[in-house]
């Protein structure tokens, strides 16, 4: 595990939280995880995201029914779906970095302030995203010109003690180049 001055950065804190409490959340958490994801960079300052927070508790246990690995979402407080336009995206060959780059600066403002999430992705080259984007643009009535591309989850967490495990691994950092052959 990192020691020293970089130990307690909020960057190690973070966890993907998937059990909440009933603890509704403040509207400056939610306002501070909304500019931290409007903070993030993007290629030519394009920022193509757009952001549907969703908290009425009918809509997100019907997304925790419809989407795989998402259950959590029925006990959560919020959820935020980033989104991106499609003539953006058309245009944009790094949206999908841009939209990472967000969706993870609100996972640390989220963090930050003591709110738990979990990061749902739900745009990919997969068969499947297109059922989970179906669902999101039928159960929020969605514009066809957007793109769903991740759900952030999130709630007070039930569990405050769980521990970070520490992913860091030498093997995968090479200085310079891979070793010849």
């Amino acid at each position: 595990m990192l020691s020293g001055k970089f130990e307690n950065s909020i960057i190690y804190k973070r966890s993907s939280v998937r059990s909440y409490t009933e603890e509704p959340l403040a509207s400056d958490q939610v306002e501070h995880i909304l500019h931290a994801g409007m903070a993030a960079p993007s290629a030519n300052n394009v920022q193509p995201w757009f952001f549907v927070t969703i908290d009425e508790k009918d809509i997100l246990k019907a997304i925790a029914k419809g989407l795989p690995y998402g259950k959590m979402t029925a006990s959560a407080q919020l959820a935020i779906l980033v989104c991106a336009k499609r003539d953006v995206a058309d245009e944009d060959p790094f949206y999908e970095q841009a939209l990472g780059a967000a969706v993870e600066n609100m996972l640390l403002a989220a963090a930050e302030g003591g709110v738990g999430s979990c990061w749902c992705g739900i745009h990919s080259n997969s068969s499947e995203t297109d059922d989970r984007e179906i669902m999101f643009r039928d159960l929020l009535n969605m514009p066809d010109g957007l793109i769903p591309f991740a759900l952030i989850v999130l709630g007070v967490p039930a569990n405050k003690n769980a521990r970070k495990r520490d992913r860091f691994d030498e093997a995968r950092i090479h200085r310079n180049a891979w070793p010849r052959q």
